[in-house]
C-alpha cells in the first residue's frame, strides 16, 4: 500500500486507501469522477512538496496525474510592442522544474526565476508560485479544468483565475476562511486542474527581479542576463538555503518517472557534490515555505517593532496593507535555524533557513504538527499575528 510518506516532500503521512496514476486526460476526470460520484474523500496530488498529511489512514482515493507533456503551440508571432510571445502548453502531472528547463533551453524567457521549485505544473497554478521577482502569475494565459461542480471542462483565463499572493480561485475553493477547509471542496480544489498554457517571451535574456540574485550574479537589481544565467544562479542560491528537493526522492519506487532522468542525475550530482557524500539532506525533508509572510493593515504593521521588514501588498478585500516576513517574525520570537521543541525531537526548523520545518529523520506528522503549533503560539504571542500555514493541511487542524 502507498502512503503518503512515500509521495511527499516532507516524507509524512499515514496509508492511502486507493492510489491511481492516469495517464490520459480522460482518464484524470474518470479519476475524480468516480471519486466524486461514489462520495470517497478525494486527494490530487502533484509533487506532494505543498502539503502536510495525517499518520492516519486516508481512506479515500488519492490522483496523480501521469501525463507530463509539454508542446509549443506557435511559432514565436510579433505583437503591437514589437515583443514575440510564445505559447506553451504543459499537461498538469509535468514537473514544474523540468518545465522551466524545457522553457530556458528552447530560448524563452518568464519562468526562469522559478526554477527548482518543487511539484508540478498543475500545483504551480494553484498555489501560484513565486519566488526571486517572478510569480506564475504573470506568465499563465489561461488554465483548462475539470470543473467538479458543473460537471464539465472549462477553460479559465488569467483573469478568472483571480491570482494572488499564494493565491487563486482554485485554492480559494478549497478554504471558507484561511487554513478553514470549505466542506465541500477540500483537500482538492473544485477545479482541477488538466493543463496549463503559457505566454513566455521569444529571449535569451530574463530580467534579474531579486537583491539576493542579483548579488548572486554580481549585477543590480533590473539588468537582463542570460536566461540560464539566471535559472543556474536561482538553484544555486535556493541550494545554500536547503529549499531544493532531496533528489534521493526520485530513486524511489514511488517517485521514480515523475522527473526527467537526466535532470535528476544533475541534482544527484549537485547535491552529492555540496554535502560532501551521498547521504540525504534533511533540511530538504520540508514542505518549503512552511508559513505565509502576512499582509497587515497599517495599523497593525505599525505595531511591529521598527526593524521589522515591511512591503507594500494588497489586503483581500483590495486595500492598501503591508507584507511582513514570516521568516523574521519566527527568528524574532526566539525560534533560531536549527531549533527543536526538544533535543531529541525528531522536526526542527532547518538549520539553514527558519521558514522551512524539517523531518529530521522519523518524523510523524504530529512532530510536524507540534513544531508547527509551537512556532505559531510563540509568534503570536511575540507579535500578535498569527500565521497561516502555506502548505495543504489534510487530517489536521492547523489555525
Amino acid at each position: 500500500m502507498t502512503n503518503f510518506a512515500d509521495l511527499t516532500t516532507i516524507a509524512v503521512g499515514g496509508p492511502i486507501a486507493s492510489f491511481i496514476e492516469p495517464t490520459s486526460r480522460v482518464g484524470v476526470i474518470e479519476a475524480v469522477e468516480d471519486a466524486d460520484a461514489k462520495g470517497l474523500p478525494l486527494c490530487v496530488i502533484g509533487g506532494g512538496s505543498n502539503m502536510l498529511v495525517a499518520d492516519t489512514p486516508f481512506d479515500g482515493v488519492v490522483v496523480r496525474d501521469a501525463r507530463h507533456a509539454v508542446s509549443v503551440l506557435d511559432e514565436a508571432a510579433p505583437v503591437e510592442n514589437g515583443e514575440t510571445i510564445v505559447h506553451v502548453n504543459a499537461e498538469a502531472g509535468c514537473n514544474w522544474d523540468d518545465f522551466v528547463d524545457y522553457c530556458v533551453n528552447l530560448g524563452l524567457e518568464g519562468v526562469e526565476g522559478l526554477s527548482g521549485i518543487p511539484g508540478t505544473v498543475g500545483a504551480s497554478v494553484v498555489q501560484n508560485i513565486g519566488a526571486y521577482g517572478q510569480e506564475v502569475a504573470s506568465s499563465v494565459e489561461s488554465v483548462e479544468v475539470w470543473d467538479r461542480k458543473d460537471k464539465q471542462t472549462k477553460e479559465l483565463t488569467n483573469q478568472e483565475l483571480h491570482f494572488g499572493y499564494r493565491m487563486s480561485v482554485l485554492k480559494a475553493s478549497m478554504y471558507s476562511a484561511p487554513a478553514t477547509p470549505a466542506a465541500e471542496f477540500f483537500p482538492t480544489p473544485r477545479y482541477v486542474v488538466l493543463s496549463v498554457t503559457f505566454a513566455l517571451h521569444h529571449s535569451a535574456t530574463g530580467v534579474v527581479g531579486y537583491g539576493q540574485l542579483a548579488k548572486a550574479l554580481g549585477v543590480e537589481v533590473g539588468e537582463r542576463m542570460s536566461t540560464t544565467d539566471i535559472r543556474n544562479a536561482v538553484l544555486k542560491v535556493r541550494a545554500s538555503k536547503g529549499m531544493l528537493e532531496d533528489s534521493h526522492r526520485y530513486l524511489t519506487e514511488a517517485m521514480r518517472g515523475t522527473k526527467k532522468s537526466e535532470l535528476v542525475a544533475i541534482a544527484h550530482n549537485a547535491q552529492r557534490t555540496q554535502e560532501g557524500n551521498d547521504e540525504p539532506d534533511y533540511n530538504r525533508h520540508s514542505c518549503g515555505s512552511f508559513f505565509m509572510n502576512p499582509i497587515l493593515t497599517k495599523e497593525q504593521a505599525a505595531r511591529l517593532p521598527e526593524d521589522a521588514p515591511r512591503f507594500s501588498a494588497t489586503l483581500p478585500d483590495g486595500t492598501p496593507g503591508v507584507k511582513t516576513s514570516a521568516a523574521w517574525l519566527i527568528d524574532h520570537a526566539g525560534f533560531h535555524k536549527g531549533y527543536k521543541t526538544s533535543e531529541n525531537a525528531t522536526a526542527g526548523l532547518s538549520t539553514m533557513h527558519t521558514l522551512a520545518l524539517t523531518n529530521r529523520g522519523g518524523a510523524s506528522a504530529a512532530d510536524i504538527m507540534n513544531l508547527a503549533k509551537t512556532v505559531q503560539d510563540g509568534v503570536e504571542r511575540a507579535y500578535g499575528i498569527r500565521l497561516i500555514p502555506e502548505p495543504v493541511v489534510i487530517g489536521m487542524s492547523l489555525k
